[in-house]
Order: C-alpha cells, then structure tokens, then sequence
C-alpha cells in the first residue's frame, strides 16, 4: 500500500467476451479438417520441416499465393478456365 492506502498492483478485472481495446490484436481462424486434409497438412509439414499446424497452414497459405499469383500458373489457369467456358457454351457438360 502506498500513503494513502491504496494497493499499487490493483488487478483489473476482465469479464469474457468484452472487448477492451479499440483495435483487434490478433486476427484467428478455426480450421476444422476431415481425415484426408488432416493427412495432407501433416505430409506437407514434412516437406516444409514445420511442427506447428498454425505455422504450417500460414506457410502454406503464403506458398499458395504466390503459385496462384504467378505468370506462368496465371496464364495456365486462364486456358483451362477459358476451355471450361467455352464447352459450357457448345453444351458439352462431360469432357471424356
């Protein structure tokens, strides 16, 4: 206590799902996986050398990005984007 009688290291309470600051810290996301996802996400934190699942899925996240943003996988999503287009347009439903 200092002279007044006050406790200096006064604990605020916090109640649940309040929130007391203006701007969000941290941004979260659930994730729910079926068994195969489950087993891909582990296989590729093999490749990636990475334990962390959150970790994992952000690395992946950003590598994914990158692929689909790239020249080359632009240019071949636009073709197989533009030949679904046009069987759509000549009534061609199933491609064998």
């Amino acid at each position: 206590m200092d002279k007044e009688g006050c406790h200096l290291n006064m604990v605020i309470e916090q109640k649940p799902f309040v929130r007391y600051h203006e701007e969000k810290q941290v941004d979260s996301i659930t994730v729910r996986m079926n068994e195969d996802e489950r087993t891909t996400l582990n296989d590729c934190k093999k490749i990636i050398e990475q334990k962390k699942d959150s970790t994992a899925l952000k690395q992946l996240a950003r590598i994914g990005a990158y692929v689909i943003q790239s020249n080359k996988t632009s240019y071949i999503l636009s073709v197989l984007f533009k030949n679904k287009h046009n069987n759509k347009r000549s009534n061609i439903i199933d491609f064998e």
